[in-house]
């Protein structure tokens, strides 16, 4: 078990399968050092964990949990084609949507879900550059959607 898993085992998590692709499109893409993944929904057990707007149909708190979820289903894209989260140098940006009822502007807020998760996991490592954008509709109607990119170390 990697460095990476343990800390996720510590935190009382497991890295999950990856979420398979639900369009034409690859879970995660390395070129050079960097991965970049697609974006990754708050898919567990293949379903996805919620529905709806967040300020609406979900709360903020739900949704900064379900930016979590969507993390963890990035560092399980990112492992698919690094073979070792231990080979992650950094994340270097993560992108967050918000599917977002027409009043709320708390983004930021759900998209920390997964920027505190990374850094709990990955440390120094996991701190990153990001945007958090609130949109009208995500696929299947997921409230929270999560990309990543990371810089690889050396095999």
């Amino acid at each position: 078990m990697s460095a990476v898993e343990s800390r996720l085992a510590e935190l009382g998590l497991t890295l999950p399968e990856v979420v398979p692709p639900l369009a034409a499109y690859q879970p995660a893409v390395r070129s050079g050092a960097y991965v970049y993944t697609s974006g990754q929904l708050p898919m567990v057990d293949g379903k996805l964990s919620a529905i709806g707007k967040v300020g609406a149909e979900v709360t903020a708190e739900e949704a900064k949990d379900l930016a979590r979820t969507c993390a963890l289903n990035a560092l399980a894209a990112v492992k698919s084609v690094a073979g070792d989260l231990d080979r992650i140098a950094r994340v270097v940006k993560v992108v967050g949507f918000v599917a977002s009822a027409a009043d709320f502007t708390g983004q930021p807020g759900v998209i920390n879900g997964a920027s505190e998760l990374l850094a709990e996991v990955l440390g120094d490592k996991g701190v990153h550059a990001r945007s958090a954008v609130g949109v009208a509709v995500l696929p299947l109607d997921a409230p929270v959607e999560v990309e990543i990119q990371v810089e690889l170390t050396e095999a």
